[in-house]
């Protein structure tokens, strides 16, 4: 079985980001805070986790780096969708990316994206 990602596991709309990034802050790492909205209105809960990135320029300034956390979240948030509640989580990257390879950027993202990603199932 191919476990895909398809567009009902993202986050589309500025609303919808502006909901959850105003919304009940779920974990926070050494470089990501988890978000979720509050309280979502009648009839727009969500069938399943859906996710959304704010990975900003002023933090990662390459977008090479950029670009490779967005996959690692992506492939990550994948592979555990499943287990996931339903509910709109974005990940926002909050502090500045270090001088890393992308080897160690990528181990670095990901053990992060996991911890937070099981804190986020309780």
């Amino acid at each position: 079985m191919r476990a895909t990602f398809p567009a009902a596991a993202r986050l589309h709309r500025p609303s919808e980001y502006a909901s959850a990034l105003r919304g009940k802050r779920l974990a926070r790492g050494a470089l990501f805070v988890v978000t979720t909205p509050r309280d979502l209105p009648e009839g727009s809960e969500p069938i399943c986790a859906r996710l959304g990135l704010v990975i900003a320029k002023r933090y990662a300034a390459k977008s090479v780096t950029r670009n490779a956390i967005k996959r690692v979240i992506r492939e990550a948030f994948r592979q555990k969708r499943h287990e996931l509640p339903a509910r709109d989580l974005v990940f926002r990257l909050h502090s500045k990316v270090g001088p890393f390879t992308l080897t160690e950027l990528k181990a670095l993202v990901r053990s992060e994206i996991d911890a937070l990603l099981n804190r986020a199932m309780r």
